[in-house]
């Protein structure tokens, strides 16, 4: 039997054991319409059943030693090498992956096993200086039950970079994937962890709607809420966890922008725009959207990257070897268009593509813009490049920050002149001669304004921070006189 095999997670969910669910969604392959297998879909109730089912396990299985909770993610980590060829397939049929995309989101989720490994026995606390002699502790401790809501785009990774350190410092957890991608972002997960001795009751797998997302929310057994996702909705998730009381940390959407300064290498330049903006169909929420490039490079950048959206191949990736695969869905496809329809009737020029080839969209790029058309403003998730010029580094850092978002921003050129404008941008990422799309284990990911709540993920000190809670704790050497 195959780690996935659907005689296990074929119309079921994980809630102590795999439970048969009482409604069920077609997996389906956006390129081909294909249906892949069948899985179980969680109800509000199934929801409010495992949420506290999970109180009860956490206690449990935040009093394991450390180096037993290590032990499961890093057999989990290892045994996801082992499988990898198996979860690439599942991302590339079920998520549009193409090849080289589904093997760097599985090596990222290998390193992020390992990576949080290491939490267990990272410090959980400092001594504090106190006025009176005793010892003053603030130590960390679990938070409790954490639910987290990932995305369809990248499901395996960004699943999995709040799943595995909550558990690791001793949480239990609420997954629910995207119904989209509820294998590769969900079942991959709960059976890595099953196969690598997580016991029962600390993870529970609960695809299904918006109402199971609302359930994962309110349940009061839970804590913190971890949602990767889009800015409206992470709007209403946050309303709900501030009304509770509830620490929400919140990854959101952007609209990410590649500067290209004087001086630059175009070549190389175009290279680093054409693949931040179309990795994974442009299906990223780092996806480099705006394009500002200085007006003396301007024709010569957007004629570069125009070659190159061109030349791109686009189809079925589990079939064939292209550079984009599908749109998530029809829906998404057509939006996309919409979006690029609507900025040409207002006057945009296309460069290249601009058109809908049976479930994919053709590497687009788009100039002429003024930055009141949709193309420009909107976050588009589609494969789509809009370029305009700057003069000086302060019109470029205003182009920059007229924006909602503030996730991710790329500087291309003169590393002094990137500096200082990496100084006037607000971003949670600069990449200074890097496109926008970067990512990795150990490293703080967040963005500001409408992108989310700042860095909650990645790294020992976010990942403590966004899954425990402080506790004070006083040692007096005897019971201490009172005035009463």
């Amino acid at each position: 039997m195959t780690l996935l095999d659907s005689e296990v997670w074929g119309k079921r969910f994980l809630s102590d054991g795999w439970r048969d669910a009482s409604a069920t969604r077609p997996v389906i392959e956006p390129a081909t319409g294909d249906r892949l297998g069948t899985v179980g879909l969680a109800t509000p109730e199934d929801a409010g059943r495992a949420a506290a089912r999970a109180a009860e396990a956490q206690r449990a299985w935040a009093a394991t030693p450390p180096q037993r909770r290590a032990a499961v993610l890093r057999r989990a980590g290892e045994l996801l090498t082992g499988h990898a060829a198996e979860a690439e397939d599942w991302l590339v049929r079920e998520a549009g992956s193409v090849r080289a995309k589904a093997a760097f989101e599985v090596g990222l989720a290998i390193d992020e096993f390992f990576e949080c490994a290491g939490l267990p026995s990272h410090p959980q606390g400092e001594v504090l200086a106190s006025g009176t002699a005793r010892w003053s502790l603030a130590r960390r401790r679990p938070a409790g039950v954490v639910s987290v809501i990932a995305p369809f785009n990248f499901p395996l990774v960004l699943g999995l970079r709040s799943v595995a350190p909550a558990l690791a410092l001793g949480n239990a957890v609420l997954l629910k994937p995207d119904p989209r991608t509820a294998v590769s972002g969900g079942v991959v997960i709960a059976r890595l962890l099953e196969e690598a001795g997580l016991p029962e009751g600390v993870l529970h797998l609960l695809p299904g709607d918006g109402a199971v997302g609302q359930a994962v929310v309110e349940a009061p057994e839970v804590r913190v809420v971890s949602f990767t996702g889009s800015t409206p909705v992470g709007r209403a998730i946050g309303e709900r966890a501030g009304r509770l009381l509830k620490r929400a940390h919140l990854e959101l959407g952007g609209n990410n922008a590649l500067v290209v300064l004087p001086g630059a290498d175009v070549a190389k330049a175009a290279s680093a725009g054409a693949f931040g903006s179309y990795l994974h169909q442009g299906q990223i929420c780092m996806t480099t959207g705006r394009h500002i490039v200085h007006e003396s490079l301007l024709a010569e950048y957007t004629a570069a990257l125009a070659a190159k959206a061109k030349a791109l191949p686009v189809g079925d990736p589990a079939r064939q070897d292209v550079a984009l695969g599908p749109i998530i869905d029809r829906r998404q496809l057509e939006r996309v268009h919409s979006i690029v329809t609507e900025s040409v009737a207002a006057g945009a020029t296309v460069a290249a593509g601009g058109e809908i080839d049976g479930a994919c969209y053709r590497a687009t790029v788009l100039t002429d813009l003024t930055t009141d058309m949709p193309a420009w403003r909107e976050e588009i998730f589609g494969p789509v490049a809009p370029v305009i010029g700057f003069a000086t580094p302060e019109e470029a850092a205003r182009i920059v920050n007229d924006c909602e978002y503030g996730l991710s921003v790329g500087i291309l050129g003169d590393v002094g002149t990137a500096m200082k404008l990496a100084d006037l941008v607000d971003s949670g990422k600069v990449h200074i001669n890097g496109q926008t799309v970067d990512d990795e284990p150990n490293a703080p990911f967040g963005g500001v304004k409408a992108s989310g709540t700042g860095s909650r993920f990645g790294g020992a000190a976010a990942n403590v921070e966004a899954f425990t809670e402080t506790q004070w704790v006083t040692v007096s050497p005897d019971i201490a006189d009172y005035p009463f």
